[in-house]
């Protein structure tokens, strides 16, 4: 029993290890620039641990990246409002698309490392989702549900898919390079917000619309 605490906890610290590396590699190079055994030096453990842990130099971009977003979803689902559960749909859904932005904008080099990735690698199923990452699925769907709780009449899934979708434009990661994030934030708030207040289209087939 000892002998299993002691490897779980040397697995987590190298695990810890091997992330940490990782993420004070990527603040000085691109994610394609990096190799295994830089990770594995710069972490203190050897390449095959690396190997092991994560199993290619994209899948220990894709976990660093899991990581990442995993905070965001825990203030989502047990945080405090706005973003947490407690306020309004409109103030959640503002909320979280500003805690996006900000995550995109300290993760753009991952992030289209990760979408290239995933766009360009083989699937079982030609219909499968293209650049599509876990936590994407999750970020769909909180923004869908909010959409739906506030306007029930629009397409929530579709414009889910446009908001998510648009921050990975890659004229808005450009303006997120030079440091433009409370501009993109601003500008994604007021379309939001524009969606929401927006009259509902009249329905064509109505009782006694001609």
């Amino acid at each position: 029993m000892a002998e299993a605490r002691r490897e779980r906890a040397d697995a987590v610290r190298n695990r810890r290890a091997i992330l940490l590396a990782t993420e004070e590699l990527l603040a000085h190079h691109p994610p394609e620039k990096i190799s295994m055994e830089q990770v594995a030096a710069a972490a203190g453990v050897g390449k095959g641990t690396v190997f092991h842990r994560f199993g290619s130099r994209m899948g220990l971009m894709l976990a660093l990246m899991e990581e990442r977003a995993v905070a965001l979803r825990e203030a989502v689902t047990d945080g405090p409002p706005p973003l947490g559960p407690g306020a309004a749909p409109r103030e959640r859904l503002l909320a979280f698309l500003d805690a996006v932005v900000e995550l995109v904008a300290r993760n753009k080099g991952l992030l289209a490392a990760l979408c290239h990735a995933t766009t360009t690698a083989q699937r079982p199923a030609d219909d499968a989702p293209r650049g599509e990452h876990p936590f994407h699925a999750f970020w769909h769907g909180h923004v869908s549900a909010l959409l739906a709780a506030q306007r029930p009449d629009l397409d929530a899934g579709l414009l889910a898919h446009f908001l998510i979708g648009a921050l990975q434009n890659e004229r808005v990661l450009r303006l997120l390079e030079r440091g433009e994030t409370v501009h993109v934030a601003g500008t994604l708030r007021a379309l939001v917000t524009g969606l929401l207040d927006a009259a509902p289209a009249a329905d064509e087939d109505a009782p006694g619309r001609p």
